[in-house]
């Protein structure tokens, strides 16, 4: 079901049994949505199959695991609103309202399984909701700043009139932004916002269990070994697939499923 939470679109599930350990935040990448990335071919009840006939999706194999699952939209993207500042698009805005998420939900603490700039915005997390987070999984991150060098205006041109961009980098985020049903100002918004506040991660940033996931075939994680050096007792697993493949795959689900019930 749909929670409206704070100004964001929350989908909030419950297992069919008592809750057996903390909520599950689950954070999307740019460009894509909670349902997109942690809802689509997952099986219609908890526990069952896929359609694949591979195993359970995110949703059901956390709620057959007995716990609640909180699927946020980020802002400008899905059904969430668009940002109505740059400051909103910002990290720490995108976080503050992620933190007031985690609030709403009323628990004590929650885990967070994030994904891509959803793991960047969950790094953050541990800082901006003290004591209210027990758990990360990391996917598909690495400690650069990715939207750098993306010229803004050529992608909105290409989602526009389909002006080709200059680059290769700009190229394939103006693909991801003119996509259909995409909000290409908003996303242009949040690339500003983002870049603004460059990720620039550190040492002592998160004090709390760290899962690090990153795909063999996945070029955006190339250099997850820093971010792992700067947590502490964290954990490294390199799942098959490329981006969005190790997103989808089973590996993935079962390394974190394991992980949280530690």
């Amino acid at each position: 079901m749909t929670k409206p939470t704070t100004d964001l679109t929350v989908r909030r599930f419950t297992p069919s049994q008592a809750p057996s350990g903390p909520p599950v935040l689950l954070l999307h990448g740019f460009a894509s949505s909670g349902k997109r990335d942690w809802l689509d071919g997952t099986a219609s009840s908890p526990g069952q199959a896929g359609s694949d006939g591979g195993q359970p999706g995110w949703v059901d194999a956390l709620t057959a695991a007995g716990r609640v699952v909180v699927v946020p939209d980020l802002p400008g993207h899905g059904t969430s609103p668009a940002p109505r500042t740059l400051q909103e698009a910002t990290t720490s805005g995108m976080v503050r309202a992620l933190s007031r998420v985690i609030e709403a939900e009323g628990a004590p603490v929650v885990d967070v399984v994030a994904y891509s700039l959803g793991a960047r915005l969950a790094w953050e997390l541990p800082r901006s909701a003290p004591a209210r987070v027990a758990h990360l999984v990391l996917g598909g991150i690495s400690p650069g700043e990715p939207f750098a060098t993306v010229n803004v205006e050529e992608a909105l041109a290409f989602a526009t009139d389909g002006t080709p961009p200059g680059d290769p980098l700009t190229g394939m985020i103006a693909q991801m932004i003119a996509a259909p049903g995409q909000d290409a100002r908003a996303l242009a918004t949040c690339i500003e916002g983002l870049r603004s506040e460059p990720f620039t991660p550190g040492a002592g940033d998160v004090d709390v269990p760290v899962l690090f996931v990153a795909g063999a075939d996945d070029p955006v994680s190339d250099g997850i070994e820093k971010l792992v050096e700067l947590v502490p007792g964290s954990v490294l697993r390199r799942v098959t697939g490329g981006h969005m493949a190790a997103l989808h795959g089973d590996e993935f689900r079962s390394t974190t499923l394991t992980f949280l019930s530690e």
